[in-house]
């Protein structure tokens, strides 16, 4: 019995006059078997996505006008979007995919689905039509990347073929059902965009460009979210395109500019628990590939201590990024990160690692208003086998929160240090003037870290 002739028996709804189509799921389920009737897959399969989708966009449009009920434009529109979707997307999910605005978006359970835009989380009125419907969309994610989710194996970490960094999680790790967590490619923003939305200002901007010209190393630290891999990426346009660049990375994000970069990308083990490929692989691997240059996008292991070791070994003014609150939590997260490794080394020299290694901090924070902003730069003044000592180069001072819930203040500039200020000379940088010693400025900030 075909579309038409089940809703003259009354087994089907008339479409009713909305935005949205809510034909019952029985319905769509037969224009989708139909669909899968009339397209070739072998010749599907040859397609660019755009070019598929295209295709079975026209082929739905004829099994509706051949079999389906009357529909206005948008609703005929909107179904056919639909089957479209569940065939070869994500659902439910592809409107909010395709929406530049949401850079995050977290699935908790069928019923319920949030995003975050310009840093703020805000539930949609999107939902699955129930948990059956949400595995699925989960498993045609994961297995685009040969992973699979079950009971045995109940959390996945994935890549989409766009970028996008996917989490999952179900039951009985997951109380309330499956939950999925899709983090968007971020968009890639240059120093100067950084500044134009009131992240950080003209000279600190032109000072981090002269500290990575100058090949200073720099670890940039903040919480998730925060816009690290961001800002890694604009101060990546830094580096002279003379340069051989490695990236090392979980998830590729990076996008740099250069011409000669080679980017290196870690592996999950294979549905066997085999086949990984760890970052410390790759770090390892990447000081055989004569680098000038070292990126790693996270620090969070056991290769903290190779790239620290790298740092020292000739690729000065390498870039990373790490977890931490604070620029004090950085350099005690860097130490823990590094004791991690199978090498046993005693803290002292642990110490005399990071202190010979990591030239700068910059701090990212994301305010109560969801702005990202940098908070603090600053420089690691101990030596050798010292206690780590830290110097602030700039500071963001905020002022008393208004009603308005907007954070702002004025960042706020000290003298380099002579350290940081001859390797500049050296490298043939000169600071901006904010950043130069001045009879009236105040002095660098300097405290002992913990």
């Amino acid at each position: 019995m075909g579309l038409r002739d089940r809703i003259a028996a009354g087994h089907v709804e008339t479409v009713p006059d909305a935005e949205e189509v809510t034909l019952d799921q029985m319905s769509v389920s037969f224009i989708r078997r139909k669909l899968v009737e009339e397209v070739n897959l072998g010749e599907l399969s040859q397609l660019s996505p755009s070019q598929r989708r295209a295709r079975l966009e026209r082929t739905v449009g004829r099994i509706l006008s051949r079999e389906g009920p009357v529909l206005s434009t948008n609703q005929r529109s909107a179904l056919i979007r639909q089957i479209v979707d569940e065939s070869i997307g994500l659902g439910v999910l592809e409107p909010l995919l395709a929406d530049e605005s949401v850079t995050e978006i977290m699935v908790n359970g069928p019923n319920e689905v949030w995003v975050e835009r310009n840093g703020r989380l805000e539930r949609t009125g999107t939902t699955f039509r129930d948990e059956v419907q949400l595995l699925q969309t989960i498993d045609r994610i994961v297995s685009t990347v040969n992973r699979r989710v079950d009971e045995s194996s109940p959390m996945v970490d994935a890549r989409l073929p766009g970028g996008e960094r996917v989490n999952v999680i179900i039951p009985p790790l997951a109380l309330g059902g499956p939950t999925l967590t899709i983090r968007r490619f971020p968009r890639l923003y240059t120093l100067e965009e950084i500044v134009a939305i009131g992240s950080l200002d003209a000279p600190t901007a032109e000072l981090l460009r002269a500290l990575v010209r100058a090949r200073l190393s720099v670890l940039v630290s903040g919480g998730t979210g925060a816009g690290k891999t961001t800002l890694l990426n604009a101060l990546s346009a830094s580096i002279p395109g003379s340069e051989r660049i490695i990236t090392v990375e979980d998830s590729a994000e990076l996008k740099l500019q250069q011409p000669h970069v080679i980017a290196l990308e870690g592996r999950p083990a294979n549905v066997e628990g085999k086949g990984a490929v760890s970052i410390r692989d790759l770090v390892r691997n990447s000081l055989r590939m004569r680098p000038d240059r070292i990126v790693v996008g996270e620090v969070r292991g056991a290769e903290t201590l190779d790239m620290l070791q790298a740092m020292n070994t000739g690729h000065e003014g390498s870039l990373s990024t790490v977890h931490a609150n604070s620029a004090e939590d950085a350099v005690s997260r860097v130490e823990t990160l590094a004791s991690m490794s199978d090498v046993k080394i005693p803290y002292e020299a642990l110490r005399d690692q990071i202190n010979g290694a990591i030239d700068i901090i910059v701090q990212l924070e994301r305010g109560i208003d969801g702005l990202r902003r940098i908070v603090e730069i600053a420089s690691i003044a101990s030596r050798r086998r010292e206690l780590f000592r830290l110097e602030t180069l700039m500071a963001f001072d905020p002022d008393p929160l208004g009603a308005d819930r907007v954070v702002t203040g004025r960042f706020t500039h000290f003298p380099l240090p002579d350290r940081v200020a001859r390797r500049m000379s050296i490298a043939g940088e000169q600071p901006p003037v904010e950043f130069t010693i001045a009879a009236d400025a105040p002095q660098a900030p300097e405290r002992e870290v913990d």
